[in-house]
């Protein structure tokens, strides 16, 4: 297999620049451009968009039951993404390192509502799948994020990390 794209993916493109919008603090506009990527892409659509659009529009919305229910979409998606449709995607990539991440956001949410028998049965799935993380910088981002959630769980603390994405209203 190929370890570069196949060819550039106008809606990952779209994607990113939509991520780079909301990150840049328009994040009505960002969110509304991801809304109707998603509207194009259908609940049935490719999963990997699905799963992309669902993690990034989660971190869209400060209210943790909204993020909750995209993070949901995002898990979802992911269990019908196949490793050679990534693979297609970005040779480098592998979608059993999506799962700490996903897993992560689930039980920041869960724990942020006060459901910690939830975030504590996401976050162990966080661990169980943190061996799949690369050994960079993102990966250590998560591998600290993961235990930082950890530790909010075992003080049944609700309140949003400092280091979570930080949506503006």
């Amino acid at each position: 297999m190929s370890t570069t794209p196949a060819g550039p993916d106008p809606t990952m493109e779209a994607i990113g620049e939509a991520v780079t919008e909301g990150r840049a603090g328009n994040v009505s506009s960002a969110r509304h451009k991801l809304l109707d990527i998603w509207s194009a892409t259908g609940v049935t659509g490719d999963p990997l968009l699905r799963c992309t659009l669902a993690h990034y529009l989660a971190d869209l919305y400060e209210d943790p039951a909204q993020a909750l229910a995209w993070d949901i979409r995002a898990l979802d998606a992911a269990d019908a993404v196949t490793e050679r449709r990534v693979q297609e995607h970005h040779g480098i990539l592998h979608i059993a390192g999506f799962y700490p991440s996903l897993h992560l956001n689930l039980a920041d949410n869960y724990r942020r509502l006060g459901s910690f028998d939830a975030a504590t049965a996401h976050i162990n799935a966080a661990r169980e799948h943190a061996p799949n993380l690369p050994q960079d910088a993102y990966g250590a981002l998560l591998r600290t994020s993961i235990e930082l959630v950890a530790e909010a769980i075992v003080q049944r603390d609700t309140a949003m990390r400092a280091s979570a994405p930080d949506p503006a209203p």
